[in-house]
């Protein structure tokens, strides 16, 4: 997912768009490899908030590693949508159909409905406007009150903030935890949140605390998920005693630090075995040594 293109309606919230764009730009600040694109119909795009943009009216070449977002809008009924051209509807199904992945932030999930991006996967928007896309949409599998949805490379969010942690879960899961988790803390976002629980990442479900101990510790682990980490040398990274560390790391997130690394480990096996790896490839590339554990971590998840 190397380039980014935000595809600009009139009306966008700019919170919709500079949450996620804050995101990849800092993540491209950290030495990965994102460019950063806007596109509209038009060369002057008004705003929600009253200050215009000015986007690109071509799109770039994409591929399957690349991410198109549609950013919301402000609406009190999808139906009062601005119009969208077909050949931008175009663009949107068959970056989709050549394997790119597409997003949208809270109304910007109308975009990928007309686009037919929605029908059999399941999908979410902003509260105010749930049911009328699911009427609007009767294919779309509609998920209620939750921030963000991921339905075979279809990624929406329920808008504003929640495209901040739609944005982090997609650098979870393309780079690994510790690099969402470094995102994250530059941006000062200490309270990731969780969105579907399935498609949600670990560090997003178990980084809501602001235990500055606790978080040190999962860096630490975040970057050494898949080697051999002993609790005293853990302990001793972050200074406090094995008794404490557990202590403070059960209270922040629920889990010790050991069940944590094997949450990190699991997500990312589950990753690579979506994509094809064999259960035993995926083991070793984790840094199980023995591939019955991970048959076990999938069994009690099942």
């Amino acid at each position: 997912m190397s380039h980014i293109v935000f595809f600009l309606v009139p009306g966008v919230h700019l919170l919709d768009l500079a949450g996620p764009a804050q995101v990849f730009s800092t993540a491209a600040g950290f030495g990965h490899s994102y460019t950063l694109s806007y596109v509209a119909e038009q060369p002057r795009v008004s705003t929600a908030q009253g200050l215009p943009l000015v986007a690109e009216l071509d799109w770039p070449e994409l591929g399957p590693e690349d991410l198109i977002v549609v950013p919301g809008w402000r609406t009190t009924a999808l139906a009062d949508a601005p119009a969208i051209g077909a050949a931008s509807l175009q663009v949107l199904r068959d970056h989709h159909a050549m394997g790119g992945t597409v997003a949208s932030v809270c109304s910007g999930a109308e975009a990928l409905g007309q686009a037919g991006l929605l029908h059999g996967r399941h999908c979410t928007t902003h509260h105010d406007v749930q049911d009328e896309l699911a009427l609007r949409h009767p294919g779309a599998v509609v998920v209620r009150d939750v921030l963000f949805t991921a339905d075979d490379r279809v990624i929406t969010s329920a808008g504003i903030a929640s495209g901040i942690d739609l944005a982090l879960h997609l650098v979870a899961t393309r780079h690994g935890p510790a690099v969402a988790a470094q995102v994250a803390r530059d941006m000062v976002v200490y309270a990731r949140r969780n969105g579907h629980e399935p498609q949600s990442s670990a560090m997003l479900r178990h980084r809501s605390h602001l235990d500055d101990t606790v978080h040190r510790a999962q860096d630490l682990i975040d970057a050494r998920f898949d080697q051999s980490l002993p609790l005293p040398a853990l302990a001793s990274a972050v200074g406090v005693s094995e008794r404490t560390l557990t202590r403070l790391f059960s209270r922040a997130t629920g889990l010790t630090p050991l069940r944590y690394q094997q949450t990190l480990r699991l997500e990312r096996a589950q990753h690579l075995i979506s994509h094809g790896a064999t259960i035993d490839a995926a083991a070793r590339s984790v840094g199980f040594e023995d591939p019955r554990m991970l048959r076990r971590l999938r069994a009690r998840t099942a």
